[in-house]
C-alpha cells in the first residue's frame, strides 16, 4: 500500500457527482437569465465553489440549494451586466448558443430560449426575468421561486404575470421550423447574390435589423429599418464578406445560419418570422460571442466542475 498518497475524499467526489449532473440545469438557469454563454458558464463555475465550501450534510436538497445559488448569481451578474451594456458600441444582442446537443438546455421546456425572447427578457428586471425563466422555462413552483428571490408567494405569482403579459405584448407567435429554415435559406441567397429584389420581397413592412459588432469596423451601430432600407444593406454580404461560406445550425431551438470564412466564425444570422414574412434580423460579429458560440457545442461534455 503506498502509505504517501493521501486518502480519496469521498466526500468532495459526492459533491462533484451531484454538481455534474445538475449542471445543465444550472447553466439554463444562468443563460436564460443573463443572454450571454460566457456570463452564465462564470455563474456556474461560482456556484461549484460555493457548492464546494458548503457544510453539505445540511442540506436536504442539493438541486433546490443550488438552483437558488445559480440563480441569486445570475440575477447579481444581470444587474451590473445592465451598466455594462450602457457602454456597448451599436446594439447588444444575446449570444447565441447551440441547442443541438440539449434542444431544451437543461429545462422542462424550452421556452426563454430563442434569442428574440431573450431579448425581450432584456427589458425586464433581473428579479422579474429569473421569476419568469424558473417559472415558464423550468416550472418550478411559486414557494421554490419566493425562496429563491426572497419575496413572498403573493409578490412572486404578480410578477411572473407582469412578466407574462409584458412578453405577450410584444413577441411573435410559433413558426413551423420548415417553413423558418426556407426563409433563412433564401435570405442568404439573395443577400450573396446581391437581389434587392427578391431580399425586398420577403421582407414585412416593419422589418428591422440588428448587428452585434460591439465596435467591429463596418457594422451598423443603429438599427436598420424598413424593407428597401434592410434589402439594400444586407445585398452588400459579398463585398462585406467576400468569400464566405454558410451552414444552417441549430441555435436557441431554431435555425440559424453560421457564416465562416477560412475556417473561423465570423457572424451569425438568427431571423423572426411574422405572416411568412421576415421581420426580424439579427446579425451577431463580435467576436467574443462567436467563440462562445461555438463552446456552447461542448458544454455537455464530461468535464471537472
Amino acid at each position: 500500500m503506498d502509505m504517501h498518497r493521501p486518502p480519496a475524499d469521498d466526500s468532495l467526489d459526492q459533491a462533484a457527482d451531484t454538481f455534474t449532473r445538475l449542471r445543465p440545469r444550472l447553466f439554463g438557469i444562468a443563460y436564460r437569465v443573463l443572454g450571454s454563454v460566457s456570463e452564465a458558464e462564470d455563474v456556474v463555475q461560482e456556484a461549484w465553489v460555493r457548492w464546494q465550501g458548503t457544510d453539505r450534510s445540511v442540506v436536504l436538497e442539493p438541486g433546490a440549494f443550488l438552483a437558488r445559488t445559480t440563480t441569486r448569481l445570475a440575477i447579481s451578474v444581470a444587474r451590473s451586466a445592465r451598466v455594462r451594456r450602457e457602454a456597448y458600441l451599436g446594439p447588444w444582442l444575446p449570444e447565441p448558443i447551440d441547442t443541438g446537443v440539449d434542444p431544451q438546455v437543461g429545462a422542462e421546456r424550452g421556452e426563454a430560449l430563442e434569442l428574440a425572447v431573450l431579448l425581450l427578457l432584456e427589458k425586464l428586471n433581473p428579479v422579474e426575468r429569473a421569476a419568469y425563466v424558473l417559472r415558464e422555462a423550468f416550472d418550478y413552483p411559486y414557494d421554490q421561486i419566493a425562496d429563491m428571490l426572497q419575496l413572498s408567494q403573493a409578490n412572486t405569482r404578480q410578477v411572473v404575470s407582469r412578466a407574462r403579459k409584458h412578453l405577450a405584448a410584444e413577441r411573435r407567435g410559433p413558426v413551423d421550423t420548415a417553413k423558418h429554415r426556407r426563409l433563412l435559406e433564401a435570405f442568404i441567397t439573395a443577400a450573396r447574390t446581391g437581389d434587392v429584389a427578391a431580399l425586398e420581397n420577403m421582407l414585412s413592412a416593419d422589418v428591422v435589423a440588428y448587428s452585434d459588432g460591439n465596435g467591429v469596423r463596418g457594422v451598423a451601430r443603429l438599427a436598420v429599418r424598413g424593407i428597401e432600407r434592410v434589402a439594400r444593406i444586407n445585398s452588400f454580404f459579398d463585398r462585406f464578406l467576400p468569400g464566405a461560406g454558410y451552414r444552417v445550425v441549430e441555435a436557441n431551438g431554431m435555425p440559424g445560419l453560421l457564416i465562416t470564412r477560412d475556417g473561423a466564425a465570423v457572424a451569425f444570422v438568427s431571423i423572426t418570422v411574422k405572416q411568412n414574412r421576415i421581420d426580424g434580423l439579427y446579425w451577431i460579429m463580435t467576436p467574443d460571442k462567436l467563440r462562445a458560440y461555438e463552446r456552447s457545442a461542448r458544454r455537455l461534455v464530461p468535464q471537472e466542475p
